[in-house]
C-alpha cells in the first residue's frame, strides 16, 4: 500500500520543480535524499521535506522498512497563482502572475 505526502503552495514554479523530481522517478528513498543533497537548486530543498516525510510517514504509520522504501510516483502540479498589477506607461497595467506548485510523493515498499 503507498503511502502519500503532499506540500501545497510552494512558492515557485511548477517547471522549475520538475526538473529535479524527474530524476527521482523509481530510486530508492535513501538514494533520492542522498542525491537532492548535493544540488544545487532551491527547488531541490522543497522537494527533500517532502520526501522525507513520506519517508516517515511510511516508516511510522505502516512500519515499512525504510530501507526498501522506493518512490513509485512523484510530481509537481500547478497551484494557485497569485495576480498583482504592474503599471506601465500610459496608465496601463500589467499583470505579473507568480506561480505556485503542489509537489506530490508516493511511496511504497519494493517486493522481495
Amino acid at each position: 500500500m503507498a503511502v502519500r505526502a503532499l506540500a501545497k503552495n510552494v512558492g515557485m514554479s511548477p517547471y522549475k520543480v520538475r526538473r529535479v523530481t524527474s530524476l527521482l522517478k523509481g530510486r530508492r528513498v535513501e538514494e533520492a535524499l542522498e542525491l537532492l543533497r548535493f544540488m544545487p537548486s532551491l527547488a531541490a530543498r522543497e522537494v527533500e521535506k517532502v520526501l522525507k516525510s513520506a519517508g516517515a510517514n511510511a516508516e511510522n504509520n505502516l512500519l515499512m522498512d525504510p530501507e526498501r522504501t522506493r518512490i513509485t510516483y512523484i510530481d509537481a502540479h500547478d497551484g494557485p497563482r497569485a495576480r498583482r498589477m504592474n503599471p506601465r506607461a500610459r496608465g496601463r497595467a500589467d499583470v505579473v502572475r507568480r506561480r505556485s506548485c503542489r509537489i506530490v510523493v508516493l511511496v511504497d515498499e519494493e517486493a522481495s
